[in-house]
């Protein structure tokens, strides 16, 4: 039976030699690594206070150390707090202060990050690679050694944030269970073992790089290549540096490696399997056929209260199967939404009935809740479903479509409109390799505008949209804005809130007499 815990999936690991961890070309067996993690572990008791939570921040890029605190929190039940490496100043010691953290780490890459935080007293601030933190390991080895802690599938092991797309990011708790069930239930479902190499470049504060990345490689005692942060022109070198067999991606990495000039020899290499959630359509096929790998792309979240998997015959531009206890209801019922209806050209044509919320009508999934924050808990939970706030709606075959946030509604002609199924077609155009379709608020409902990545001019993505046949005439954006970049999280989601509230200058609007693009610069 598989263990339940991540205590557990490491106990086979201790005398391991032949797998471990890849960083900057070293590598370290995961026997020597659990050895570190225990002896930091030890060293980190000393300095929490017994009265208080024994909650560690880690404010580190991805680097071996990292995983070492993940080993250490794992066998002595001690827990991680990822601390997000872009925030800054008060946004910084305020997730510090709301996980109750009495050690923040840090490296000399990140010490400057607490700048300006002003973290009280009550917080001891440790530079890994310092003398002091050297001392303090040196004092571990004399105290006596104490009895490892039993460890149960629902103990806390870690905390982690929000990406805060959508308001303040908010801790979620991230039990044993929630890490060492996804880790054994991926590395079984790909065929993963110990002569695989898992690459883990998504930001390790984060739940994709812990569920679909480090627990992954754990479950299947396959060894770890690590790269400090993510790059799309080192991607491919790593996988043969390291003969990467499986990796992990959320949100728009997959774009960034596909916008990396082509090479003749891309598809010859080790990969096998990429796997994480948020990718478009259209770059999981590019991707697909330019490197000769098999892309999984998933639904799901942090908080881990529904998940939809993909299948072999799942259309491309769907989520999944919508299987049961997840539903799509209506916003004001809560009632399953009805079916939605296409007509022959494949436009929605009943989008105010089939679009709700996407739920797990059967109760909270694995969330086990935020820290310190029942109202956003109870919000969460409410009516005994939980709620993802992402809006979806489901064909006649039973897949479901992903249609935006509960915030992405535009109001055009007092309709409401999803910004999901607009933002799909734009990425169908080759050469569109990102976009963000957001409302700007006009005296009478929104104008609909759409930020786009790529290299495309006027009068193509009038023909181009002209050819979308479920493009609807109100759905067409009024303004389009070329850019180098969108604004996004440290885990490549958009932040639409930051172009929406930015001040409008469009690329091109559109003449409605003649629905073509024209300059407007």
């Amino acid at each position: 039976m598989t263990p339940q815990t991540i205590a557990g999936l490491l106990e086979p690991l201790a005398n391991v030699e032949t797998s471990g961890i890849w960083f900057s070309g070293e590598f370290v067996s995961w026997r020597d690594h659990l050895a570190q993690a225990r002896h930091w572990a030890s060293a980190l008791r000393c300095e929490l206070d017994p009265d208080r939570p024994p909650h560690v921040a880690v404010l580190l890029d991805n680097v071996v150390e990292f995983s070492v605190l993940l080993c250490a929190a794992a066998v002595d039940g001690l827990v991680l707090v990822g601390l997000n490496t872009t925030r800054r100043g008060a946004a910084l010691a305020r997730d510090i202060a709301t996980a109750d953290c009495g050690v923040v780490l840090t490296s000399p890459e990140t010490a400057h990050l607490l700048d300006g935080t002003g973290i009280g007293s009550q917080t001891t601030v440790i530079d890994i690679a310092s003398e002091d933190w050297a001392d303090r390991l040196d004092d571990a080895v004399t105290r006596p050694a104490r009895p490892r802690p039993e460890i149960t599938p629902e103990q806390l092991m870690m905390l982690i944030f929000t990406s805060g797309t959508s308001g303040e990011p908010k801790a979620v708790c991230c039990d044993h269970r929630k890490f060492a069930a996804a880790g054994a239930m991926l590395a079984q479902r790909f065929g993963l073992d110990d002569t695989d190499v898992v690459y883990l470049s998504m930001p390790m504060f984060h739940s994709n790089a812990i569920i679909a990345g480090w627990s992954v490689a754990v479950a299947a005692g396959a060894s770890i290549a690590l790269r400090r942060t993510f790059s799309a022109r080192g991607f491919l070198d790593d996988v043969r540096r390291y003969g990467v067999t499986y990796a992990n991606y959320v949100g728009k990495p997959l774009s960034y490696v596909l916008a990396t000039p082509e090479k003749p020899d891309d598809a010859e290499s080790t990969l096998r399997i990429v796997y994480g959630n948020e990718a478009s359509a259209h770059d999981i096929v590019a991707f697909t056929e330019r490197f000769g790998v098999t892309v999984v792309d998933g639904f799901g979240s942090t908080e881990g209260g529904v998940a939809i998997t993909r299948t072999p015959d799942t259309p491309p531009e769907a989520l999944g199967p919508l299987v049961e206890p997840n539903a799509v209801v209506d916003l004001d019922t809560g009632r399953p939404c009805p079916t939605a209806v296409f007509d022959a050209d494949g436009t929605l044509l009943n989008a105010s009935e089939a679009i709700g919320e996407i739920v797990n009508a059967d109760g909270a999934g694995l969330f086990t809740g935020y820290y310190r924050n029942p109202d956003a808990e109870a919000e969460r939970m409410r009516g005994g479903q939980y709620h993802t706030g992402d809006l979806g709606y489901v064909d006649a075959e039973g897949y479901v479509y992903f249609a935006g946030r509960l915030g992405d509604w535009v109001r055009v002609d007092g309709e409401n409109l999803a910004t999901g199924p607009i933002e799909r077609i734009l990425l169908r155009h080759a050469r569109i390799r990102l976009a963000a379709v957001y409302g700007v608020g006009t005296e009478i409902g929104d104008e609909i505008v759409a930020s786009v990545v790529g290299d495309v001019g006027a009068e193509e993505l009038t023909e181009f949209l002209s050819a979308q046949t479920d493009l609807g005439p109100k759905q067409w954006p009024t303004h389009v804005c070329l850019v180098e970049e969108l604004p996004r999280t440290a885990t490549f989601k958009v932040l639409k809130r930051e172009l929406a509230g930015a001040t409008l200058d469009p690329t091109w609007s559109l003449d409605r007499a003649t629905r073509s693009y024209r300059p407007t610069r």
